[in-house]
């Protein structure tokens, strides 16, 4: 009996051992050097008012784990109210990083928006500048960067306005469960002409895993222009979005 059980035993370890030995051979999961997300929403309310609104977005990063990653985003904003357009935003930035070290880079990057409710028929920011990781493991990624460049601003009627520009930003994720992930980001852009001339945009979301490649969005949008080219142009506007995430 006793050399039977320290027989079963030592088989029970061998199998463990193996077992071990197994996974860790297993070979990692292949590394993506494409990484896109393509969203698409619709929101409308009948009543006391009828409104309607449309979105879509991308994220794109490509990462061929050299020390050079390229990213890319947008979203578009089209809103009408009683049947009369009432939101109507394009915004988009593109970036391409280059790693120093583990945590420290350095970017450059164009930033372009185009706002009809603001009068912004286009405004394009070029900077350069360096950002560092405060946070990058598997769960929290925190990064916060600044850079120096150029700003050129088109608003309705009247001619282009340039100026140098400084820019600041923080962007969060935080992966809060297996399937919800949280997103927050705020970006800072002045004219070295005039520091009050600025522009701040913030965004706060959640997004929940329906498969391995779709989810859902909620996200809060907030653009504060601090001097509007005209008067009776408000400042801030915030926009609440619901989208389909679709990811590759």
């Amino acid at each position: 009996m006793r050399s039977t059980a320290c027989t079963s035993v030592l088989c029970l370890a061998m199998l463990v051992t193996a077992t071990t030995a197994a996974l860790a051979q297993a070979p990692a999961p292949p590394h993506k050097t494409w990484n896109v997300a393509v969203s698409v929403g619709i929101a409308a309310t009948k009543g006391n008012s009828d409104t309607s609104q449309f979105n879509t977005a991308y994220d794109l990063t490509y990462d061929p784990q050299t020390r050079n990653v390229v990213k890319s985003n947008a979203l578009f904003l089209r809103g009408t109210t009683e049947g009369i357009l009432s939101a109507e935003r394009l915004l988009l930035n593109a970036r391409d990083e280059y790693k120093l070290g583990p945590r420290t880079y350095v970017f450059g990057q164009n930033l372009y928006l185009r706002d009809t409710f603001k009068s912004i028929s286009h405004l394009d920011a070029l900077t350069g500048g360096v950002g560092y990781k405060l946070v990058d493991d598997a769960r929290t990624k925190l990064d916060v960067d600044g850079s120096l460049g150029g700003v050129w601003e088109k608003n309705l009627a009247l001619p282009v306005k340039k100026s140098g520009a400084v820019t600041l930003g923080e962007k969060l994720q935080q992966q809060l469960t297996s399937t919800t992930t949280l997103t927050q980001s705020v970006n800072a852009l002045w004219k070295t002409n005039d520091f009050e001339d600025a522009l701040y945009t913030f965004s706060a979301g959640v997004a929940v895993a329906v498969s391995t490649r779709v989810q859902l969005k909620f996200e809060v949008l907030d653009v504060y222009k601090n001097k509007p080219p005209t008067p009776g142009i408000e400042r801030n506007d915030v926009a609440t979005v619901v989208a389909v995430v679709f990811k590759s």
